[in-house]
């Protein structure tokens, strides 16, 4: 008897909603409108696996610039699990991004398949879990100048400064540059502006000083990312993201364990941990400023 036919190829942006939603079923919490910023990084960068013509795999190898990829969204179906499918395609994926500086977020159970593969553990980043309980509002926490700390949060969404939101969503791509392998200018556009988010900068002697996005999620809302020159300007902006939810509001943050400063941020908002991941590359860990990241943007696409 010949076997079913077994073929790979790119994802739709339809194939792409169907991924999501085998990564819900996996306890991955996407965001409700992450496919359309997904897609719009690099449409090139998501195949799917075809088993007798139905899907039964996907993964996402996402290039960034000349030099580096992200890989993600990397599930094989249960029932078809342990018959090479996967493995196939994840050949075909790592085929993609040949030359390149990879990296990816690996889920505890696949580690060590990940370095067999040529993976290097760079760091671990821990997803905190809190809830909000309190009636602080956005009036106490209000967006404008703060005297004491000489800094001012301001929406990305409409014009609290004098500078309209496209400048500021510029100088926030600009920013952003310094905290991922590569530019991805596409991307943050997206994810900076798509609605049902929340956007917030946070303005030092005129200049951008670090930034915050909240979204929501299958469950809850997750803060990502969260990026600032200094604790006390991340603990700024979190503190507003966090009271734009409505009261009894799960959010999450995913931080890099290396730095202490966002594991007391999350503590400080009595967050526990509840899932972890390794940061890996298959080159050497990119330099970036792990001490000035409070959260992660994404598991997925880096």
């Amino acid at each position: 008897m010949l076997k079913p036919r077994y073929t790979i190829r790119l994802m739709t942006r339809q194939d792409l909603d169907l991924a999501i939603d085998w990564a819900a079923a996996e306890g991955w919490n996407p965001g409700l409108q992450d496919a359309d910023c997904f897609y719009a990084a690099d449409a090139d960068g998501f195949l799917m696996g075809w088993l007798a013509g139905q899907p039964i795999a996907a993964i996402s190898v996402v290039k960034y610039g000349d030099r580096f990829g992200f890989l993600g969204f990397y599930i094989v179906r249960p029932e078809f699990r342990g018959q090479g499918y996967g493995w196939q395609l994840w050949q075909a994926g790592l085929a993609t991004l040949s030359g390149r500086n990879i990296g990816l977020d690996g889920v505890v159970a696949q580690q060590e398949n990940y370095v067999r593969s040529g993976f290097t553990l760079a760091h671990r980043n821990i997803r905190y879990s809190g809830r909000r309980l309190d009636s602080l509002s956005l009036d106490l926490l209000s967006l404008g100048s703060d005297a004491a700390t000489d800094h001012s949060v301001v929406s990305l969404a409409s014009d609290p400064s004098s500078m309209p939101p496209s400048i500021l969503i510029e100088q926030v791509i600009a920013y952003d540059q310094a905290f991922f392998p590569a530019l991805r200018a596409a991307f943050m556009r997206c994810w900076l502006t798509r609605s049902q988010r929340y956007a917030v900068g946070i303005l030092h002697d005129s200049q951008i000083a670090g930034y915050g996005v909240i979204r929501p999620c299958r469950e809850g809302y997750k803060v990502g990312p969260l990026l600032a020159d200094t604790p006390q300007f991340a603990a700024a902006i979190f503190r507003v993201l966090q009271a734009h939810l409505p009261i009894g509001s799960e959010f999450y943050l995913d931080v890099p364990a290396v730095n202490a400063e966002a594991i007391a941020l999350a503590e400080s908002y009595a967050m526990t941990p509840v899932f972890e991941t390794a940061r890996m590359y298959t080159q050497s860990a990119p330099k970036l400023p792990l001490e000035r990241t409070f959260g992660i943007t994404t598991f997925e696409l880096g």
